[in-house]
């Protein structure tokens, strides 16, 4: 994931940079207000933004940002404690706001939070686990590799624990806009019940299934 951190603390900036890439997060660091300015549309998946920065402030750039992206996520790092500034970041669509200082591992969790961000390993039991990375999931200690499509099958069920999924839906995320006959549906979902054992999967009639983990 491809990050945009501005802040004109060269010290901070590089404290932020070091602990953010370590995360495995690309990230593209600025001083000044007109680099990061002119390099808003490079592709970004989040926009950490200091406020008071040379040449072109937070608030601006946090405008344009707007211009082109309403989703992109837009966290506010600054030590202005005026309400009005505060106020104004979030009128003009920022997602967070730190105060400095601050804790790296308060950044950390936000970004995790505001990119959905899911971790490499998934706990559904008390002996169930899926990591995402590798497509393993483990049971009692063992381990079962998934096919392609059993991996975004329950990927799928984990991102919508508890809420029913439909036909339709299963077949727009597992086949990736492809056509699905019911059957094929019906087959992965056989394959899966098999492997994870235990009765995760309900059928929910005539729509299509729910995935009740334990955790």
């Amino acid at each position: 994931m491809k990050l945009l951190l501005l802040e004109d603390n060269e010290k901070l900036n590089k404290t932020i940079e070091k602990r953010l890439k370590l995360k495995g997060y690309e990230v593209n660091t600025f001083i000044n207000g007109d680099e990061a300015f002119n390099s808003i549309t490079d592709g970004y998946s989040c926009f950490i933004l200091d406020i008071n920065v040379p040449k072109v402030d937070g608030i601006k750039i946090l405008k344009k940002i707007r211009e082109y992206y309403t989703d992109v996520p837009v966290v506010i790092i600054s030590s202005t404690v005026e309400l009005d500034i505060i106020k104004e970041s979030y009128d003009f669509g920022c997602n967070d706001y730190l105060k400095k200082p601050f804790f790296i591992d308060e950044l950390e969790i936000k970004i995790e939070k505001l990119c959905n961000i899911q971790k490499d390993v998934i706990e559904f039991d008390i002996d169930c686990s899926f990591d995402f990375k590798s497509s393993v999931v483990t049971i009692d200690n063992t381990e079962y590799r998934l096919t392609k499509k059993e991996k975004l099958l329950l990927n799928l069920f984990l991102s919508k624990k508890d809420q029913v999924i439909s036909y339709e839906a299963i077949e727009n995320y597992v086949w990736e806009g492809g056509f699905a006959s019911l059957e094929s549906i019906r087959s992965l979902i056989r394959r899966l019940r098999k492997t994870l054992i235990k009765d995760y999967i309900q059928t929910v009639v005539d729509t299509g299934y729910i995935f009740k983990p334990l955790n």
